[in-house]
C-alpha cells in the first residue's frame, strides 16, 4: 500500500513557479463532474465552472476567483432531486508546508478574508481539489425542495406553529369565536 494521497477527482496541478499569468479556468469534464456527484451524495452536477487569478505573496500563493456549479440536490425532506446553482467567491492561501515558521520579528499581512489556507509541499498544489473543496461547502445539507411541504404532509409531520388533529381543530374553532 503507498503512502501517496487519492487523486482528487478535479486535480488540477499547478506549478508554484513561475505562476500562470492570467486566470486559470477548471471545467470539470462529464467524469469528473459525475466522480464529484458521487463523492458529494449529489443527483447530478452538470456543471463546474471556476476561474481563479494566482497572485505570488510572502509566504503564500493567494487564489481568488470564482465558482459557479448548476447540480441537481437532493431535498432534506423528500430525498427528491432539485436544481440548485451555485455560485460561490473562491478565495484561498496555498501556504507550502516545507518553509520555515516565521520569526516573532517577521510580520505576516493577514486580511480579513485570508483564513482559508490550505497546505501543499513540493513545486505543486492542486488548485483543482481547492474548487472541489470550495463546492462541497458551498452546498447546503438541509436546502429544501419544491416538494418539501407536500412530503412532510404526507408523512404527518407538524411544522413550526401548525397543529394537526381534533384538539388543533377545536383550538382553532375558539380562535375565530
Amino acid at each position: 500500500m503507498s503512502g501517496a494521497p487519492p487523486l482528487s477527482e478535479l486535480s488540477r496541478m499547478i506549478k508554484t513557479r513561475p505562476l500562470a499569468g492570467g486566470p486559470v479556468v477548471i471545467e470539470a469534464s462529464a467524469e469528473e463532474r459525475a466522480a464529484l456527484a458521487l463523492r458529494f451524495g449529489l443527483g447530478a452536477v452538470e456543471a463546474l465552472r471556476a476561474e481563479v487569478a494566482l497572485e505570488q505573496r510572502p509566504r503564500a500563493i493567494r487564489a481568488t476567483g470564482r465558482l459557479t456549479a448548476t447540480i441537481q440536490q437532493p431535498c432534506a425532506i423528500s430525498g427528491e432531486d432539485f436544481p440548485v446553482a451555485i455560485d460561490e467567491p473562491i478565495d484561498l492561501r496555498f501556504v507550502d508546508e516545507g518553509q520555515r515558521p516565521a520569526t516573532e520579528a517577521e510580520e505576516i499581512e493577514l486580511e480579513a478574508d485570508d483564513c482559508d489556507e490550505i497546505g501543499y509541499s513540493g513545486e505543486m498544489f492542486d488548485l483543482g481539489e481547492a474548487v472541489a473543496q470550495t463546492l462541497g461547502l458551498a452546498i447546503d445539507p438541509y436546502a429544501e425542495g419544491p416538494n418539501a411541504d407536500a412530503a412532510r404532509k404526507a408523512a404527518g409531520i407538524v411544522q413550526e406553529g401548525e397543529q394537526l388533529g381534533p384538539l388543533a381543530d377545536l383550538l382553532a374553532g375558539l380562535k375565530k369565536s
